[in-house]
């Protein structure tokens, strides 16, 4: 490992991709939180501070606010450790640190001849980092080595093509900060004939797939490179065919087609479950609607407490959780019933899982409080009661929450949020 460092400290740090900034790896708090860390304090705090007291030169009063200050200072540096703020914290100092590093290294090889150049392996560690989807090491050998835009790797392959062959969509969106000409990228192919459609069309790699949850969600986002990579294509690289004699279409449906099994069959598994679900809440809040809680008035049929406000909110609650419900049933039947087709996956099949989950919790939620009001008008305002009842309430919505908002939040970003591209990349090179 020394060794290694010595001769070739630049191919080792583009195999970290955990030592640069990355917000794959932090959730929306976190990124926040590691937002507001200023860079300064972290630049120029000393970790190793030492505070040398001299022996029984202080009064006791002193050394017990000392100890108390001691215990206050543990106290603190725990109860950020149990936040999770000095691990934030220790991370953006750990990249402060490599991005000081590698801005050395590119100094240092923006002044070698060749043969240095090419014992510091500067070429492998660049495709490495492509590989490892490393944008901020990327650009910066970029600055000290300009000719690497144009280098590529064993498969011919050059930085966009790589970056598409390996998923990496932080890299890919480097293409959108380009001054020159994009024309030229556009047109390179790899050792096989391959575009950057025909990279596109390929599954990607197993550990790219890993990081999204379900085979629909993982098919949506391989047909969301496809039309990224499609839109700056032009016509006649399009229908372009590899060595293979294959246009990347067909490379797209071959390589797919199990990935489309996979997800029609976790699409359809999410729906049934839901739709059951949804038909007994129909069920409940259609009968509730003519079993009003107290009766009716036998000679004019009336509901006996229809002046009361806890009846108005038990009516108006009944009747959004049996609309809601209904709708949800509705949306998952279109999905149980849709063709699958490949472009389905994109908008389609997302949309009626998103309208079909979110109407779901409202009508499992005015379930919960049309139950609540039915409490309240036949208990007659007995607190003791009705308190520890609608609390016990909460739990199945809160469950639900738990168990399913996640999804649903994920699906909404992937289908409707900004995107994985960054197509208002800044000007870089």
């Amino acid at each position: 490992m020394d060794e290694l460092l010595k001769t070739n400290g630049l191919m080792y740090l583009s195999g970290l991709p955990e030592t640069f900034p990355s917000e794959d790896r932090l959730a929306f708090w976190q990124r926040w939180i590691y937002s507001c860390i200023p860079m300064q304090s972290i630049a120029t705090t000393d970790d190793n501070v030492r505070i040398n007291m001299p022996h029984q030169s202080l009064s006791e009063s002193k050394n017990i606010i000392l100890q108390v200050l001691s215990k206050l200072h543990g106290f603190a540096i725990n109860l950020l450790a149990f936040f999770g703020i000095k691990q934030i914290y220790d991370l953006k100092k750990i990249h402060i640190y490599s991005d000081k590093i590698l801005r050395c290294m590119c100094e240092y090889i923006s002044t070698l001849d060749y043969e240095a150049y090419d014992k510091a392996d500067v070429h492998g560690a660049f495709h490495n980092a492509v590989e490892n989807g490393m944008v901020g090491f990327i650009s910066e050998v970029i600055k000290a080595c300009p000719h690497l835009m144009i280098s590529v790797d064993g498969n011919r392959r050059s930085l966009f093509l790589s970056s598409i062959a390996n998923r990496q969509e932080k890299v890919f969106s480097l293409f959108y900060g380009l001054e020159a000409s994009r024309e030229e990228f556009i047109s390179i192919v790899d050792s096989s004939g391959n575009t950057m459609l025909h990279l596109a069309a390929k599954l990607s790699p197993p550990s790219q797939l890993a990081r999204i949850s379900g085979a629909a969600l993982q098919m949506q986002r391989e047909l969301q490179w496809y039309k990224e990579v499609e839109s700056i294509m032009n016509h006649v690289h399009k229908d372009r065919k590899n060595e293979d004699n294959q246009t990347a279409r067909e490379i797209f449906t071959y390589d797919h087609k199990d990935l489309v099994v996979k997800g029609e069959q976790w699409m359809k598994e999410a729906a049934t479950s839901c739709t059951v679900v949804g038909a007994l809440i129909i069920t409940i809040m259609f009968a509730a609607a003519f079993t009003v809680p107290g009766g009716n008035v036998q000679e004019t049929g009336y509901p006996v407490f229809k002046d009361e406000k806890s009846f108005t909110v038990f009516i108006v609650a009944d009747a959004i959780s049996l609309f809601s419900s209904s709708t949800s049933v509705l949306m998952f039947l279109g999905i149980l019933t849709s063709r699958y087709a490949e472009e389905d996956f994109l908008r389609s099949l997302p949309t009626k899982l998103i309208i079909g989950l979110s109407m779901l919790f409202f009508s499992i939620a005015a379930m919960m409080v049309t139950f609540c009001a039915a409490l309240i008008i036949m208990l007659d305002g007995r607190l003791q009661v009705i308190i520890p009842i609608v609390l016990l309430a909460s739990i199945p919505v809160t469950l639900f929450m738990l168990l399913q908002f996640p999804l649903l939040v994920e699906i909404f970003v992937s289908t409707y949020g900004p995107g994985i591209f960054n197509r208002k990349m800044k000007r870089w090179y």
